[in-house]
C-alpha cells in the first residue's frame, strides 16, 4: 500500500495526529506550568474515565471527585505520586470497613493515576526538557517499530497484540535510543551519555510494555478502543499508554540519579 492510499484509508487518524501535536509542541513552547497541569488534567480525568470501563468498576460519582482530589494535591505536593497511593489507602479502607471491598475499585487509582502523575511529577521536577525527552523516546518507539514491523517483520512479538513483530520492536527501540541519548545528555538531564543512552534505553522498553498493557485491558474487555475522543485515534489511553509507563521510568531513574549526583558532591566536597 503506498503512501497516499495509506493517506487516504486513515485520514481521519493523520488530520487528529497533526492537530495534536502542533496543540502539544505550543503547550510545550508555552510552557506554563498553571497551562500544563491544567491540559494533563483533563487528560487524566478522561483517561480515569476510561480505565474505570475498561477494569468493569461502578463508576460512582464519589471516584471521579476523589479522582479530582488527587490531581488538585499534586502541585502542592513534593511528590505528586504519593497523592495517588494516600487516597487509593483511603478507599481500601473504607471498603473494608463497609464490607464491601472490591479490588478492582481501586485500579483506576493506580492505572491511569499514577502514570499521569508521573507524567506531571516529570515536568515539575525536570521541566520541559524532560517532558520532550520522554516524548520523543515514546514516539520514535512507537514509530520506528511500526514501520520496521511493516518493512522487516516476520516474528510475532506476544499473542496480547498480534500485530506486533519482535523485529519492529527491535528498530523501535534502537532508533528511540539513538536520538534519546543525545537529547538526554543535555546539562539540565542526565548530563552523561552513557547515562542518557541507559535512561532512554528503558524509557523505549517501557513505552513497549506500556502500549502491550493497554492492549492486554482491551483484549480482556472485549473492546477495540479505550475511547472515542480522538477521532482516529481512540481515547486518551490509546494514545497516552507508552507515555504513562515511559514516565514512571524517567521519573524513577532520574529521581535516583539526582539523589547520587547530590550524594556525590556531598561525600567529594
Amino acid at each position: 500500500m503506498g503512501f497516499k492510499e495509506n493517506f487516504s484509508n486513515n485520514k481521519q487518524r493523520y488530520i487528529t495526529g497533526i492537530i495534536m501535536i502542533l496543540c502539544l509542541a505550543l503547550i510545550l513552547y508555552l510552557n506554563y506550568a498553571i497551562l500544563i497541569w491544567v491540559v494533563l488534567g483533563i487528560g487524566y480525568i478522561l483517561g480515569f474515565q476510561e480505565a474505570i470501563k475498561l477494569f468493569g468498576c461502578k463508576g460512582h460519582w464519589t471516584m471521579y471527585l476523589l479522582a479530582i482530589l488527587v490531581w488538585l494535591l499534586a502541585p502542592i505536593n513534593d511528590r505528586p505520586i504519593e497523592s495517588a497511593i494516600f487516597i487509593a489507602m483511603i478507599i481500601a479502607g473504607y471498603l473494608a470497613y463497609k464490607k464491601s471491598f472490591q479490588s478492582k475499585q481501586i485500579l483506576p487509582f493506580i492505572y491511569p493515576t499514577i502514570p499521569f502523575l508521573a507524567v506531571y511529577a516529570v515536568y515539575k521536577d525536570f521541566g520541559v526538557s524532560g517532558v520532550v525527552w520522554l516524548i520523543v523516546v515514546v514516539s520514535l518507539t512507537d514509530v520506528g517499530a511500526y514501520f520496521g514491523g511493516k518493512a522487516f517483520g516476520k516474528t510475532p512479538f506476544t499473542s496480547t497484540s498480534p500485530n506486533k513483530t519482535l523485529e519492529g520492536a527491535i528498530i523501535g527501540l534502537a532508533i528511540a535510543v539513538a536520538v534519546g541519548s543525545f537529547i538526554g545528555m543535555g546539562r539540565e538531564l542526565s548530563g552523561n551519555f552513557i547515562v542518557s543512552l541507559l535512561i532512554s534505553f528503558s524509557i523505549s522498553l517501557s513505552a513497549i510494555f506500556g502500549d502491550l498493557f493497554e492492549s492486554y485491558l482491551k483484549r480482556n474487555a472485549s473492546v477495540k478502543d479505550s475511547g472515542n475522543i480522538l477521532p482516529g485515534h481512540g481515547g486518551i489511553l490509546d494514545r497516552m499508554d507508552a507515555i504513562l509507563f515511559g514516565a514512571i521510568t524517567l521519573h524513577f531513574l532520574m529521581y535516583f540519579l539526582k539523589i547520587w549526583k547530590e550524594t556525590s558532591s556531598i561525600t567529594f566536597s
